[in-house]
């Protein structure tokens, strides 16, 4: 992971350089001052915590947009639901076919799940599991996550707020503290296999802030979600910039809304159809990242999401939750490709 700051000259030292804030090429850059007084050579104690705390996590990844209104938390909030569940339900929901209530319990090895709302200034992602009226506690052993099922454990700052309607105000350093706190002081359990964050969209305090806290951590890399039409396109473009710059990993980019299925006759109409940019699939390979696939737009992936419940358990013969299956196998594959090919 690259330690220049995200804002930094092309032809930055980097901070921990005895030439930070005093080489030519730092002239103009907004954190000359900060790296000149020596700060940036001082090893936060909290990268080490939080490495420590994020043991326990074999994969985690960052769901991200450079777009607001892609879909990210509903993306986020069902691949979680997703990977939640077990072998036999898959394997039926790939048939098209609903699960019972006794497949259930007949993986008893089941992949524990954990969500990591840090969209401090827009959580929708409580809404989005029907935990509303639930709240984090605190114990000896550090914040106690809400829990969707005994397998899907759910953390955001929605639970902390006194009113749902309440608005976070809240500037940098305060939004990145309460990161700091979530990374390292939630209790998820014994182990976690996968950790989803979802994240606001755009590349501000809140990205730059979870990147360096788990530069050290293991982390698998980012799953990028846009939508088809060209405006989209190009501030997703700056997000996969972003992750170049910062050195994440891109396990991925999805298309999301990418064409409405009429669940009667079954013909596809492209609603956000692209004019120049070729959509998600030539923004990856513009890039040089795996396209993972496209969603496309149901209005019962809209209410299963207003009810807290998994599109592939509820429809699994629907376009959207076939789509999310082949991108939920492909993630799969991605994530332990990267995690075999690491150094550590």
């Amino acid at each position: 992971m690259s330690d220049a700051p995200v804002d930094a000259n092309s032809t930055c030292v980097g901070p921990k350089s005895e030439q930070a804030g005093k080489a030519s090429s730092c002239e103009g850059c907004p954190s000359q001052l900060l790296c000149a007084s020596g700060e940036g050579r001082k090893e936060d104690p909290a990268v080490n915590q939080i490495k420590d705390a994020m043991r326990i996590v074999k994969h985690k990844f960052l769901v991200l947009s450079g777009k607001g209104g892609v879909g990210k938390s509903t993306f986020s909030s069902q691949l979680a639901l997703a990977l939640s569940l077990n072998d036999k339900i898959i394997s039926k929901a790939r048939q098209g076919q609903a699960a019972m209530d006794e497949d259930e319990d007949e993986d008893m090895n089941v992949t524990q799940v954990g969500v990591l709302d840090i969209d401090l200034c827009g959580p929708s992602i409580p809404r989005m599991f029907g935990l509303e009226s639930q709240q984090l506690h605190q114990s000896n052993l550090g914040w106690s996550p809400a829990y969707y099922k005994d397998n899907l454990a759910v953390v955001s700052i929605g639970f902390m707020l006194p009113n749902a309607d309440d608005p976070v105000i809240w500037r940098g350093p305060k939004k990145n503290g309460l990161i700091k706190q979530f990374l390292r002081d939630v209790y998820w359990g014994d182990s976690l296999d996968y950790l989803v964050i979802d994240t606001p969209p755009g590349t501000s305090d809140e990205h730059i802030t979870v990147v360096q806290y788990l530069r050290e951590a293991d982390l698998d890399g980012a799953i990028v979600i846009t939508t088809p039409q060209d405006v989209s396109c190009a501030d997703v473009r700056r997000e996969l910039s972003f992750c170049k710059k910062v050195n994440i990993p891109v396990i991925g980019v999805v298309e999301n809304m990418s064409g409405f299925v009429c669940p009667n006759c079954k013909n596809e109409t492209k609603i956000f159809k692209p004019s120049k940019s070729g959509g998600g699939e030539k923004l990856a390979e513009q890039f040089g990242v795996p396209f993972l696939g496209r969603i496309p737009l149901d209005p019962r992936v809209m209410n299963a999401c207003e009810n807290g419940k998994s599109i592939i358990e509820e429809m699994p013969d629907s376009p959207a939750s076939q789509a999310l299956l082949e991108i939920v196998q492909k993630v799969k594959n991605q994530t332990n490709h990267l995690h075999q090919n690491k150094t550590f």
